[in-house]
């Protein structure tokens, strides 16, 4: 068995490194560092790094299954994609650009929901013991530096401000709160914290469509499922990494002589350790067996299955199809007017991998492959 250590306390999960230098951008102070060579160092990484290597190696050892995975292929490229957005830039419509950065950090925001979620009796719902593994951290700093990560904390901004302060670079301070507050109203985003209750009547709706046997504990199907959707999402996030550094990084197009791009690759390295532990975690559930309230006990192998597949089409089918719709409307509203809109929007079409269905809403052309 490994001899590597397998038990933090939450503050050394917290821990950060001993910077050299503050990240701080457009006058913001943001999460991580530089060390004394100019290197960039993710928030919270000090000891999180290393106890999530050691708890893999030791599941590896224990289980020698794979970690469970999706290839980043599995989901479609961003819309409007690189070509389509620096086409629109190069036209003068930033718009569909900085709703697309606006959408992206409230979204990170809601990271910080991770604080009130309800945690199971971990050890009671699996047979074996769960000792010095990442899901007996969860509630132990893991879920905590993964919603700093996201939302910030103290007077260190997080991704989502991250996220916002690359857009006000870009171009160059180009909202208003109240312009934001409209443009996420359009999205379909609500602005601000969701109430206590709203996050009830949402875990409502989720135990209606609960999809493991009765006797699961619900509580720990709903943080699993909580915990899938947010591995998916951020795998799937790295196309939009891609595309933001990409477009970010064009100075003919946009302000900020490449900077906005450079905050974007911290926040893509960030992401690191998020995706690494979810994975871990995920994993040592998959490889244990489930124990229900009457004692029953269900592979964890099926339990994780059913989760997953739900979770995969869901990402897949009904959030892209009603982002691929939010985004287009976006776009139309931008070129609304113009003399060279039906031009442009040919063009625009012409560049990806996104088309119009019979019935005129945006699809991917060869969306059936996404689903394995």
């Amino acid at each position: 068995m490994t001899s590597v250590q397998v038990q933090y306390t939450e503050a050394e999960l917290l821990a950060d490194h001993d910077d050299a230098e503050p990240l701080v951008a457009n006058g913001v102070r943001c999460h991580g560092g530089f060390d004394a060579d100019g290197r960039y160092r993710s928030p919270r990484t000090l000891h999180r790094t290393e106890a999530i290597r050691a708890w893999e190696a030791q599941r590896l050892e224990q289980f020698g299954t794979p970690l469970v995975d999706i290839p980043l292929e599995t989901w479609p490229e961003s819309f409007p994609n690189v070509e389509q957005s620096k086409l629109l830039l190069s036209h003068g419509v930033r718009e569909p650009t900085i709703s697309s950065l606006t959408r992206i950090g409230t979204v990170e925001g809601f990271g910080g929901i991770l604080r009130v979620l309800a945690i199971p009796d971990f050890q009671r719902s699996f047979d074996e013991d769960i000792t010095g593994t990442a899901v007996a951290h969860i509630d132990g700093g893991l879920f905590e530096a993964h919603a700093r990560d996201e939302a910030g904390h103290g007077d260190e901004a997080g991704h989502n401000t991250m996220w916002f302060v690359a857009r006000d670079i870009a171009f160059e301070d180009p909202v208003t709160e109240d312009q934001t507050a409209r443009m996420l109203a359009r999205m379909g985003i609500p602005a601000g914290t969701r109430t206590a209750g709203e996050i009830a009547a949402q875990q409502e709706a989720a135990r209606a469509l609960r999809c493991l046997p009765d006797d699961i504990d619900l509580t720990l199907e709903l943080l699993v499922g909580r915990m899938i959707g947010l591995l998916l999402i951020e795998i799937s996030a790295f196309h939009g990494f891609a595309w933001a550094e990409t477009v970010l990084s064009d100075t003919d197009l946009v302000a900020g002589d490449g900077e906005a791009a450079r905050i974007i690759s911290y926040v893509r390295a960030d992401e690191t350790p998020h995706v690494d532990w979810l994975r871990t975690a995920l994993s040592e559930m998959r490889d244990r067996t489930w124990v229900g309230e009457g004692g029953a006990k269900h592979a964890g192998t099926e339990m994780i299955r059913l989760l997953w597949d739900r979770a995969v089409r869901d990402s897949v089918v009904l959030r892209r199809r009603d982002n691929l719709a939010l985004a287009l409307a976006e776009i139309e509203r931008a070129v609304e007017g113009r003399p060279d809109a039906a031009d442009l929007m040919e063009e625009l079409w012409s560049l990806g991998r996104v088309a119009r269905g019979p019935d005129g809403t945006p699809l991917d052309v060869d969306g059936d492959r996404f689903l394995g």
